[in-house]
């Protein structure tokens, strides 16, 4: 791996300590802000702090949280620009870092976290308002008896190590949040997970999918490696590490038959008739899980993207359809899962016009690379790939070279499928630049897909963030 590669790869992963105590306009460098862009704010949140309370590197995923926001008025032609950190506790493992998702709930903007509750966030100011309980009294659940095998009697004791030194709780909850715009509401699930999901699963996404009263949940089928996990409890790895990919198995009782390795990112396209449904999902799919999005060695402190960049097989990250056929009761009757024919490089971060989610579409968007580097040709992502599932056609919007992008995200301005504006921040590493790209959907695969592009200060460039939201509040 050439030094070129490894020092663009680390500018993406530098902390970020510099913050903007008030909000600063972004010069356009490219086009013009279109004066229909609907008013609203666009969140994107991620690790910000790469260095852990005793200054050792850690992995991104342990990385304190750090929220931007985006605040675009259309009619004014503007954009200001606001980012603020937080360093939540000062234990070297089991904090909540809140730096996965951000979204907007009853008023209140929540930064999350995949291993703890949310954190509430001051809109204006993006102060930390503090630490968020979802639904009161919910650690407070029986326990289910244990099968007795090696693997679980090694998960009971860790528990116990967990819960009496770390002070976390004795049961796990399984919490998932998700909007639905076409009904403008945030969609909160919480149960006790060990009740409903056999076996050792991680859940990542899920889909609010056919009724108000169903769901699918995608489950990456895990297992604890007992001597990593101790590594990790004591604060010599990532908290991740404890956790390997499990071998495949056919599910036993399962109502939809097992149809992928590890999901990750999803949404739907339905399609209802009168007698039947047919659920379309296309998603993220790859045997390499997203908790080692880079390889991380903590005696050296590096971090390392080979992994994410093997050359070839379905190791990779690539875009899967599952098609569920469903009877008049809801009953699955079929249940198949193809390669995306339309685009088969690597890919993530798929995305429609979220008008149109529930509903039959076409349009998928999504983070992909070209593939052209010789180093690390498939990670990070550096092009927005458009796939028209009608049509059978792919087009792309590229960043250029030594520049790469995050998770795009669609901001609906109509009802029609093609109607509003891709956003996502494009990072130039190689001149240490962050850019606010606004794409016309329509136009990608054309060289004027770029409608705007705005520059954050140099010295408020942000390393790699991981997911974001449009809100459409103000």
């Amino acid at each position: 791996m050439s030094n070129n590669c490894v020092l663009g790869l680390s500018v993406l992963f530098v902390s970020q300590s510099t913050e903007t105590p008030h909000p600063i306009t972004l010069h356009v460098v490219q086009g013009a802000i279109p004066s229909d862009f609907p008013s609203g704010t666009y969140y994107l949140t991620g690790p910000g702090l790469f260095t852990d309370d005793h200054g050792s590197t850690v992995h991104p995923l342990d990385g304190h949280g750090y929220l931007r926001a985006f605040r675009i008025d259309g009619a004014a032609k503007q954009v200001k620009f606001m980012a603020k950190g937080k360093r939540f506790g000062n234990v070297k493992v089991m904090k909540n870092v809140a730096n996965t998702g951000v979204l907007r709930w009853g008023g209140r903007l929540l930064c999350l976290w995949e291993g703890g509750d949310p954190y509430e966030i001051e809109s204006e100011t993006l102060d930390t308002v503090g630490s968020f309980n979802v639904i009161n009294g919910s650690n407070v659940i029986m326990q289910k008896k244990g099968t007795g095998d090696l693997l679980d009697v090694a998960t009971r004791l860790l528990k116990q190590v967990l819960h009496g030194v770390f002070k976390m709780p004795p049961k796990r909850l399984l919490s998932h949040y998700k909007l639905d715009a076409q009904r403008n509401r945030l969609l909160a699930i919480s149960c006790n997970a060990e009740d409903i999901i056999p076996d050792h699963l991680m859940i990542h996404d899920w889909i609010w999918a056919f009724t108000d009263t169903r769901y699918i949940l995608f489950g990456n089928r895990i297992k604890l490696d007992v001597i990593e996990s101790m590594t990790a409890v004591s604060g010599l790895s990532p908290m991740i590490s404890a956790l390997s990919a499990a071998r495949l198995e056919s599910a036993a009782g399962s109502s939809l038959p097992e149809v992928a390795a590890t999901c990750w990112q999803c949404f739907e396209v339905k399609d209802v008739d009168d007698n039947s449904s047919k659920l379309v999902l296309v998603l993220t799919n790859g045997s390499i899980s997203k908790n080692y999005l880079v390889r991380y060695n903590w005696q050296s402190g590096q971090l390392d993207p080979s992994i994410m960049n093997v050359k070839q097989g379905d190791e990779l990250l690539h875009l899967v359809q599952i098609s569920i056929n469903l009877d008049s009761n809801g009953n699955c009757q079929e249940c198949s899962m193809k390669k995306l024919s339309e685009w088969s490089k690597p890919s993530d971060f798929p995305v429609i016009n979220p008008e149109l989610s529930g509903k039959k579409n076409e349009c998928i968007y999504a983070s992909t690379s070209s593939g052209s580097r010789q180093a690390l040709p498939h990670f990070p992502f550096d092009m927005v790939v458009k796939i028209n599932l009608s049509t059978k056609t792919a087009s792309t919007w590229s960043a250029g070279a030594r520049r790469f992008i995050g998770e795009p995200i669609f901001v609906s301005k109509g009802t029609e499928e093609e109607d509003g504006y891709i956003l996502a921040v494009e990072y130039a590493v190689s001149i240490q630049r962050c850019y606010l790209v606004i794409l016309d959907p329509k136009r990608i695969g054309e060289t004027d897909a770029v409608v705007a592009r705005l520059e954050v200060p140099k010295h408020l460039n942000f390393p790699l963030g991981f997911h974001g939201f449009w809100d459409n509040s103000n």
